[in-house]
């Protein structure tokens, strides 16, 4: 798959990669880090400037990829505490969600403990609804300069297409939602219908003006067990609605459709591909979705993102070269980008950090 006496730019290399086609170098990404992570590297030498993702991307020298999205007008809920302590808040945030968050920003990256959520029949998700815009899409300011330079450039742009069930639980939450598959499935067609309409209604000014080179979605329904779901549930309420969204795409020749989702996604696999999703991450090796094991199990129709163990950054140099060298078949074979398996925890120390990019950019062909 390299070929050195290439020379490409990231959007013609990250897109010739999912193509199974010649490239330079296998593109030099990685998908994030959590807040401590950072805050305990700058204890072992990170410069405090590097604060989150956008500024450590900046100084590990990772290559470019963005993601535009359009806002849906929503009017808010009003903002307010319930209650409060000496360490903790209960707030009802501006989506309607009824939380418990830490009062303090060491705490940035713990996850608030959820107390209601807006949506809950019928008459909630009908005042839910009523709150969007759908007629009056929101551009970015600069949207005419976006235009121009997107005709010239030289990164892979993605277009950001959302979800359903990862969208449908931030407003029912994760329990009341699976007891509507079951107990209100007309409710869960109107809301997902509600939602295709207005995903297509947001992305068409970017997919028409802009030319994206891959749809982003997001979904996180799955655990190491396996789907949230069953899959006679995922046919039937989300296959549809994502085929309408991927074969708008396809239209307009959008073919990459890039998923993140947690968890294990094995069984959801082919049934995402019969959809028109047709690429994967972050690919959690210790959940079950080892990207060894999903191409030798599905072929090269499945394209794949992240897969590296992070656990063996935690471990140290010898199971980091051990980890990348198991990734390395399939790295050479095509249709796939190796990256941390999600975000690096703060078990990794900044040294194991360093020695992982050094021995995957040896791998994947970068050179300094």
């Amino acid at each position: 798959m390299i070929d050195r006496t290439l020379d490409l730019d990231m959007r013609t290399r990250f897109l010739r990669v999912f193509k199974y086609e010649p490239v330079d170098h296998i593109p030099d990404i990685e998908f994030g880090y959590w807040p401590q992570t950072l805050r305990k590297w700058h204890k072992e030498g990170l410069p405090r400037w590097i604060i989150d993702n956008e500024t450590a991307d900046r100084y590990f020298g990772f290559e470019i990829r963005r993601v535009i999205s359009m806002r849906i007008p929503f009017r808010k809920f009003e903002y307010k505490v319930l209650k409060e302590d000496e360490r903790t808040m209960t707030v009802r945030d501006e989506t309607g969600i009824v939380k418990v968050v830490f009062k303090e920003n060491t705490n940035l990256s713990s996850i608030p403990r959820y107390i209601d959520f807006p949506v809950k029949d019928w008459n909630t998700w009908e005042d839910y609804k009523d709150r969007f815009d759908l007629e009056n899409v929101e551009y970015p300011e600069n949207w005419n300069e976006l235009v121009d330079k997107s005709r010239e450039r030289e990164y892979p742009l993605g277009v950001s297409a959302g979800g359903f069930f990862g969208w449908a639980r931030e407003l029912m939450g994760l329990r009341q939602l699976c007891k509507t598959f079951y107990k209100e499935p007309e409710l869960i067609k109107d809301m997902f219908e509600f939602r295709v309409n207005m995903v297509l209604r947001a992305i068409e000014p970017i997919v028409k003006q802009l030319k994206p080179d891959f749809a982003s979605w997001w979904e996180d329904m799955c655990w190491k067990g396996g789907p949230l779901i069953s899959l006679k549930h995922f046919k039937e309420f989300m296959v549809p609605y994502y085929k309408r969204i991927t074969n708008f795409l396809k239209d307009h020749g959008v073919w990459l459709n890039i998923m993140d989702s947690d968890g294990n996604i094995d069984l959801l696999v082919p049934l995402w591909l019969e959809a028109g999703i047709n690429c994967f991450l972050p690919c959690e090796v210790r959940a079950g979705a080892d990207p060894v094991l999903l191409r030798e199990k599905y072929g090269k129709e499945v394209l794949l993102m992240g897969g590296v163990d992070k656990t063996a950054l935690i471990a140290g140099p010898k199971y980091i070269e051990e980890e990348l060298n198991r990734l390395k078949p399939l790295i050479e074979e095509g249709g796939y980008i190796p990256h941390v398996d999600h975000r690096v925890p703060p078990d990794v120390t900044l040294k194991n950090y360093l020695y992982y990019l050094k021995k995957k950019r040896d791998l994947i062909g970068v050179t300094a």
